[in-house]
């Protein structure tokens, strides 16, 4: 049997990546899981919680799939791509998927474009209806500034290691991310050692890539690259 992991990110939750969950559900008998990291989901409790229990906490899931499945591939969204990157270079994992994988962070041009087109939507009422606006509204207010120090803790620890992940990689961005910039993307693509990795750029994708206008044709492109012997 087969299982997926699929890892939210910082400050998310399962509902980042529940879109490419249950298309995966829909074309395949595996085991999905996608967990929900300490502190995260839709309500956020991140105040005192450490770098080092969303990494165990996510080692404790695979370990679960692991005793169930033979084969077992991982899926790692922001922050949650970096975890992944971990978990494939410490454990047996066939195959690495990462969306919008946080090695880089923050895309100041197209953040400060993100902001103006809220500015507009603002002036036109339709502001209620914008994706990012709707995600992230609460987020400033809800985490910590510790809890940002945790997240570069994360970045720290797995940037050096980026070079022993040599399995199948999958790697895919969003071109319009305001907060991982597609040099990430690029910068993963280039010091992981695999021999056999995909770069994937969505054209109109923001950060949250599962959830694009795009996504089905990316979720495609996954499944293709997970069945792909």
């Amino acid at each position: 049997m087969k299982g997926c992991l699929l890892i939210h990110g910082f400050t998310g939750g399962p509902y980042e990546v529940e879109p490419l969950a249950e298309f995966l559900r829909e074309h395949t008998d595996w085991e999905i899981v996608v967990p929900t990291l300490p502190g995260h989901g839709e309500v956020l409790e991140l105040r005192g919680v450490k770098h080092t229990e969303w990494i165990e906490h996510a080692e404790e899931q695979l370990q679960e799939l692991n005793q169930k499945c033979d084969e077992i591939y991982v899926v790692g969204f922001s922050m949650g791509g970096l975890i992944a990157s971990y978990l494939s270079v410490k454990y047996n994992v066939k195959k690495l998927v990462l969306l919008s994988a946080a090695a880089r962070y923050l895309n100041v041009k197209q953040l400060f474009k993100d902001v103006a087109d809220l500015v507009r939507e603002g002036v036109n009422g339709s502001i209620a209806e914008n994706e990012l606006y709707r995600r992230y509204k609460n987020k400033i207010s809800q985490t910590p500034i510790l809890s940002a120090y945790e997240f570069r803790k994360v970045v720290g620890m797995v940037r050096p290691i980026l070079k022993n992940v040599d399995i199948p990689t999958f790697i895919a961005q969003g071109e319009n991310d305001g907060i991982v910039p597609p040099q990430s993307a690029q910068y993963i693509y280039e010091r992981i050692s695999s021999d056999k990795k995909d770069l994937y750029f969505s054209p109109k994708a923001k950060h949250l890539i599962c959830h694009s206008d795009e996504n089905e044709e990316l979720f495609r492109n996954i499944l293709k690259f997970l069945l792909k012997e």
